[in-house]
């Protein structure tokens, strides 16, 4: 079963880098040196969940003759707590998406005294160091980005390692850091990171311990430009849940120690990291970088105009082979999301198939005739003791099989059942999940998950019951063109949703066009395919079996055909854009 399944997917581009912290701080120290006479000011800017007992000393090495941690401008940890709180809300899960600013956090007295302390400096190194730094004074003549990629600061969030911005809490719940992280401190970073982030001069990868790499933001820029002209794929990341299935660790070849892998964020930029190869070394950024500096080229013109800088498509993988049901949910339709959480748009999502057990089920609607009434009672009930919530008999479940589409438009109950290898293709925003049954079971921290049945029935669209699922849910396949050894079908999505998904089936080339619109796509069916460029503008690029893969809206013409183990056979892609 096991495949070619690339875990660790790069980019290979040009360019110089620096690995380890003697040649990092040996670099550092050359440019400041060869370069400025008499004060110097360096900014070492921050994303949240970096290591500072580890980047501080190192960078103290440089010797400043004045040093400022940003952390010592802030405002009193009580009074953040307060400025943040009508966004982070005291929801256990949900909070508002934060408008904050860095500069919300700073105390103006002490950075008064700061910005005098820089001004008033006449010779010798000035060290600004921590969130904002780059914003502490206008121009540092060194502006040096220390990133980190999301999956890697949940990572350290669970184990203690770090704290959310202006708030010593590395000990509390991961549950209250990440949300913290989530509705304010990532959005306060990623503000930075656009205004700024083009002045760097350089970048740092900090998202290994001990390990550091370094390049030029130079080379990053040119890096970004290169990979948003060409196909390509994020690194995967892979999570355990309670209702984890064994399929990804097999297929994928995974720690058979971990108890199940759940999740699989194969195409989720704000989520993984993109990986360069620089000269036989590896350097590891957020993809999320690419979309803030190349939107257009790789989402195109008219998708950036509707979403701005965000990545509208995501791809993921949900293992529940040998494993157990999903919870059974709810998602928010798009006022209720821009209403209660600040969110532009909301998670339409749909379930394809890549694999099954015979006894597979999604459960999908409400079964005609069932009361609202009756059916928040047993939820309710089922909560607060034994015999639990009878899904089967207020939603429907059909049965599963490989190459099925479910289409999940928002206010849509639904959850795939056991034994289905799924690939969710949805909207983004996918925090906004409503649980209302998570079938009597604790998370992997031994404490019941939370549980939203007054968020779900405010979102529950009861007209879709039986009949309208199997009308419009369900497999809404369409013949749309054919060609030789090839055709195409339309799988979805719903019409209320804004992505478009289109199947082909090919044992020769076929073409696509972009369309003005970023293209998402995973091989489904075969071992091994080919994408090629018709003028040569880039590189053949191999995809494998279950691996998605991002086609920029600027690289308009591309084929795909068969390769290597499967040339002569008929193979099948999936391919989501926006309409």
């Amino acid at each position: 079963m096991r495949s070619k399944y690339d875990k660790l997917p790069a980019v290979k581009i040009d360019g110089d880098i620096r690995k380890g912290w003697p040649e990092i701080i040996d670099t550092l120290a050359k440019k400041i040196g060869s370069t400025f006479n008499r004060k110097v000011v360096i900014a070492i800017e921050t994303y949240q969940g970096v290591r500072h007992d580890e980047l501080i000393p190192e960078f103290r090495k440089l010797d400043p003759k004045h040093y400022i941690d940003t952390r010592a401008l802030f405002y009193p940890e009580n009074k953040i707590r307060d400025i943040t709180f009508p966004f982070v809300t005291a929801d256990q899960i949900f909070g508002y998406m934060a408008n904050l600013e860095i500069m919300d956090f700073f105390d103006p007295d002490k950075l008064a005294k700061a910005k005098e302390l820089i001004n008033n400096t006449a010779e010798g190194l000035v060290m600004i160091y921590g969130y904002g730094a780059s914003l502490i004074t206008e121009n540092p003549d060194l502006l040096v980005w220390a990133d980190m990629a999301r999956w890697e600061i949940q990572l350290r969030m669970r184990n203690n390692e770090v704290d959310n911005i202006g708030i010593s809490n590395a000990n509390d719940l991961f549950s209250e850091k990440y949300k913290i992280g989530y509705f304010v401190d990532w959005r306060i970073c990623d503000r930075i990171k656009k205004q700024v982030g083009v002045k760097m001069d350089f970048i740092l990868d900090s998202n290994k311990k001990g390990d550091p790499g370094m390049i030029s933001g130079t080379t990053l820029f040119e890096g970004l430009k290169i990979v948003s002209r060409q196909p390509f794929r994020v690194v995967p990341f892979f999570d355990p849940g309670p209702w984890g299935g064994q399929w990804m660790k097999e297929f994928c070849d995974l720690d058979k120690e971990t108890i199940n892998y759940a999740w699989c964020f194969d195409c989720v930029p704000e989520e993984n990291s993109l990986l360069f190869s620089i000269n036989g070394e590896t350097f590891e950024i957020p993809s999320i970088n690419l979309v803030f500096y190349e939107s257009e080229s790789l989402l195109g013109a008219r998708v950036e105009a509707r979403f701005g800088k965000e990545f509208p498509i995501r791809f993921d993988f949900l293992d529940t082979m040998d494993g157990g049901n999903l919870s059974f949910q709810v998602h928010p339709e798009t006022q209720y999301i821009q209403d209660k959480f600040g969110m532009h748009y909301t998670q339409d999502e749909s379930y394809y198939i890549l694999d099954t057990a015979p006894d597979a089920k999604v459960y999908l609607g409400l079964k005609t005739g069932t009361d609202p009434a009756v059916m928040r009672d047993d939820l309710e009930k089922a909560q607060e003791g034994p015999g639990g919530f009878k899904v089967e008999s207020f939603v429907n479940h059909f049965d599963a099989k490989k190459h099925d589409h479910f289409l999940i438009p928002a206010g849509t109950v639904h959850c795939s059942g056991k034994n289905c290898m799924v690939l969710e293709i949805s909207a983004t925003p996918y925090i906004f999940t409503f649980k209302m049954w998570d079938w009597g079971r604790n998370g992997l921290d031994g404490k019941p998950r939370p549980i939203n049945i007054e968020h779900g029935f405010n979102n529950i669209r009861w007209e879709r019951d039986t009949a309208y699922a199997m009308e419009h849910l369900i497999n809404k396949i369409e013949p749309k063109s054919q060609g030789d050894g090839w055709r195409e079908e339309k799988t979805g999505l719903h019409p209320n949703e804004f992505i478009e998904t289109r199947r082909h089936w090919f044992t020769k080339p076929v073409l696509h066009r972009t369309g003005g619109s970023v293209n998402v796509l995973n091989l489904v069916e075969g071992k091994e395919a080919i994408v090629e460029s018709p003028g040569g503008k880039f590189a053949p690029f191999i995809v494998h079996y279950a691996e998605t893969f991002i086609v920029p809206a600027g690289v308009d013409l591309y084929t795909i055909r068969p390769h290597g183990e499967s040339e002569g056979k008929e193979i099948a892609t999936i391919k989501a854009y926006v309409r």
